[in-house]
């Protein structure tokens, strides 16, 4: 009975969390984590823009609020704004903003966009990244053009518990384009990493003797 509660919990976080995603696009959003609380539960939204999720006087947090109510019965939902401050080290963040330049320009300019996302990444310290995108883009047979730089791991513990991940959707007058990010940021501890520790060698005392201790030891 006790993992049927928690599989429950954790299957209604995991909807909370998409029924954000899909409320709060293109408006900066990373991620949302649910807390539960003795006053209700705490929904805690990351994003690189807090004043567009906000809104003018709070109206667009008084209305998430109400549809969070109506849609999974929450009591007393209280939502709270994270502002994340490495957004180009965020792989949904970066995504998000790939296709809100190729929905603005459309698939002219989509190299300069995947470059620039790209320098950027690197700039903020991340030690490797890999843009894929892929669709009708630039003509009208489907490809796959990847932007990569640094160093990436794909396979293992890290490729998956390390490397930030995202996949979003640009919709273009060609056709819809799938964007993936990945993301290894500067804090991943890699295991073929080795840090030696070199132990400090004592340096050898030398003392003078003097040679009034000399002449007194002589006389006796």
């Amino acid at each position: 009975m006790i993992e049927r509660e928690f599989i429950k919990q954790n299957l209604k976080e995991h909807s909370v969390e998409e029924f954000v995603s899909r409320s709060l696009k293109r408006v900066g959003h990373s991620h949302t984590k649910m807390i539960r609380t003795p006053l209700g539960e705490k929904i805690v939204i990351f994003t690189s823009r807090p004043g567009l999720i906000v809104g003018r006087k709070g109206e667009n947090i008084k209305k998430l609020t109400k549809a969070l109510k109506k849609e999974f019965n929450l009591k007393n939902p209280q939502i709270e704004i994270s502002e994340v401050e490495q957004y180009y080290l965020d792989a949904q963040i970066v995504a998000e903003r790939i296709a809100d330049g190729m929905e603005r320009f459309d698939s002219s300019k989509f190299k300069a966009i995947g470059h620039k996302m790209m320098a950027e990444i690197m700039n903020a310290g991340a030690i490797g990244v890999e843009i894929l995108i892929s669709g009708k883009v630039p003509s009208a047979r489907a490809r796959v053009w990847r932007f990569y730089q640094g160093y990436l791991k794909k396979c293992g513990d890290v490729s998956i518990e390390g490397v930030k991940q995202a996949y979003t959707q640009a919709h273009l007058r060609s056709g819809t384009v799938g964007i993936q990010v990945r993301i290894m940021p500067p804090d991943v501890r890699l295991p073929d990493r080795i840090s030696l520790i070199t132990e400090k060698v004592e340096e050898p005392v030398v003392q003078e003797v003097k040679e009034e201790k000399k002449k007194a030891r002589s006389k006796k």
